[in-house]
């Protein structure tokens, strides 16, 4: 059973207890040298094999992809520095907002479509380091890759424990598009507020998630999600206390969407339309909501005649993310703000029109769709789950040179 302590009980969500992750006996020098480490310390040394796990997976992906890439004549710096959207960031970094492109089919292509906090950090880290703009986005997605890694861990130890939570980690580092979280590109950033926000929801530190929901909604569009999972948290403790709840309760409701919103509301103002001024920028790329209706009159021309294999791999992945998705609706019980986060993350990349290509990507950040794979590769016979790992890897690491040398689409 999973999510907030059975003590302090929330009616909307599964449950569980809070459990010591060691035990010793009382006195011993061990148990005196514990108290004395930091809590920190004891859960990266728990996290460790995942985390070593995680890094071999994408140290050999990115071996893989270096080797391709000279073999094609390509830098292989320059192709996970610079490719597509990392552009845009580094232009954002180095001169601020302004830029605007025309493209095929009347698109117009507006930098302000990218959200400012990756960019941000970028001139920081120009700003106290002598790199590039391109090399310190490559520093910033690995060290965030890695905080992902660990969070995705701690959120997969805590609802379903330790061999499982090894499991989700080295599968999310082996997805087939997971070539994006050694790119200069935002998903690792997200990923690492969203999961550490859904770590502190499921202990109940609010602020701590409001916060982290709050940094995420400056990183990404789909960084509302976080926000979605912060207020269903709140709703069911507003159901619970029968809104007598707390005041940290409130300032997270409060806090959470701050940033997503707050970035919404400043491209309004600059384009003249306070609340539609983001969205019309959107549309210049193509991008809108629509519940799916461009997705499938896309996918119903590209299954009509020859396609590209980018396009038909974003179709499955797709699907096989809205597959696991009602897995596990339907078996996993998890509490109802991991829910809610996922649920709002599937829905944007299904929903959301154009770019099909890219919709694997959007789906990133949803690693909670990993969690029945995991639990069934956790039991399963290790020659099996050995034989399904080395597929995914395989897959994992040819795709991941394919979509960066080959393809002729965005990622």
């Amino acid at each position: 059973m999973t999510g907030f302590p059975r003590a302090r009980r929330c009616t909307l969500s599964a449950e569980t207890l809070d459990r010591p992750t060691t035990t010793t006996v009382r006195g011993t020098p061990d148990r005196r040298a514990r108290r004395r480490a930091p809590r920190w310390h004891a859960a990266l040394r728990r996290a460790a094999p995942a985390l070593g796990l995680f890094a071999a997976a994408r140290l050999t992906g990115l071996l893989v992809l270096a080797l391709w890439a000279r073999h094609t004549g390509r830098s292989p710096r320059a192709l996970l520095a610079t490719s597509w959207d990392s552009g845009w960031y580094a232009g954002i970094a180095a001169h601020g907002y302004g830029r605007t492109l025309h493209g095929a089919h009347d698109m117009i292509l507006s930098d302000l479509a990218f959200f400012p906090l990756y960019p941000a950090l970028v001139r920081a880290v120009t700003t106290l380091l002598p790199v590039a703009g391109g090399t310190a986005g490559l520093l910033l997605s690995w060290l965030a890759a890695g905080a992902a890694a660990w969070g995705v861990y701690a959120v997969g130890e805590r609802l379903r424990g330790r061999a499982t939570a090894v499991v989700l980690v080295l599968m999310w580092g082996l997805l087939p598009h997971s070539i994006v979280l050694t790119m200069a590109y935002t998903e690792p950033v997200m990923t690492a507020f969203a999961a550490w926000a859904l770590y502190a929801l499921l202990t109940r530190r609010w602020l701590w998630a409001a916060s982290l929901a709050s940094l995420a909604g400056l990183t990404r569009p789909n960084g509302i999600a976080v926000a979605a999972a912060v207020l269903t948290a709140v709703a069911c403790e507003l159901w619970r206390t029968r809104g007598r709840a707390g005041p940290r309760v409130w300032a997270a409701a409060c806090l959470a969407p701050a940033g997503w919103l707050a970035y919404l509301l400043w491209v309004g103002a600059r384009r003249g339309d306070l609340l539609g001024g983001y969205f019309a920028v959107q549309s210049g790329w193509t991008s809108r909501f629509d519940l799916g209706k461009g997705a499938l009159l896309f996918v119903r021309e590209m299954l009509g005649g020859p396609t590209q294999f980018g396009f038909a791999m974003a179709l499955l992945i797709t699907g096989a993310g809205v597959l696991l998705f009602a897995l596990v609706v339907c078996g996993e019980r998890l509490p109802l703000p991991v829910l809610a986060y996922t649920a709002v993350l599937v829905l944007i990349a299904v929903g959301g029109s154009g770019f099909f290509e890219s919709k694997p990507r959007f789906l990133l950040p949803a690693f909670p769709l990993l969690l029945p794979l995991a639990g069934a590769l956790t039991k399963a016979r290790p020659r099996a789950a050995i034989l399904v790992i080395a597929a995914l890897a395989g897959l994992s690491f040819c795709y991941g040179a394919y979509a960066l040398t080959l393809a002729r689409m965005a990622i």
